[in-house]
């Protein structure tokens, strides 16, 4: 695939995916649909090839290296700041929240240093180092709000002179 087709597919998953993240989704126990989606840019990325830049290896593994480890943030804040729910039904659900969209933005901007950090070095840099880290955020992120969400069910129901309640139980942020 050539650079601005790669350009088009990182732009369509970023916005598909924050989108989601932007209104509720339902948690299905054992779903693992919300990985789907991750696992494909993994691929993408990997499939690209030159990753590492072969003229600047050592600063280029650096900067991958970092880039990585902002992913992972990224995908702990997103999971951490996103409010889970469960509904008097029993479904679970989560949805995004503005420390949410702070994460978001903080993890952008870092990555945008990173880029800017490559750029005056002279690195090549690829986009399949992007999609690999924004695959590994928002892999992260959905196992921990899929762990999350069965950490809910384990919780006793509340109950009223012994009827269950209609209460619903939400996480707070």
């Amino acid at each position: 695939m050539d650079a601005l087709l790669y350009a088009l597919v990182i732009v369509g998953v970023i916005v598909l995916l924050v989108a989601r993240q932007a209104r509720p989704q339902r948690i299905g126990g054992g779903d693992r649909k919300w990985l789907v989606m991750p696992v494909i840019m993994v691929i993408l990325g990997l499939r690209q090839g030159h990753i590492v830049d072969a003229h600047h290896s050592a600063v280029s593994t650096g900067l991958l290296a970092a880039e990585l480890v902002v992913g992972v943030l990224m995908g702990f804040g997103w999971a951490f700041t996103s409010r889970v729910w469960t509904e008097a039904d029993g479904s679970r659900w989560s949805r995004g929240t503005k420390g949410t969209a702070a994460v978001w933005l903080g993890g952008m901007a870092a990555r945008v240093g990173i880029m800017g950090l490559g750029a005056l070095a002279g690195v090549h840099q690829s986009e399949g180092a992007l999609l690999i880290t924004l695959g590994v955020s928002f892999a992260l992120r959905s196992l921990l709000l899929m762990h999350r969400a069965g950490a809910l069910s384990s919780r006793p129901a509340a109950s009223y002179r012994g009827a269950v309640a209609d209460r619903v139980w939400k996480d707070r942020v």
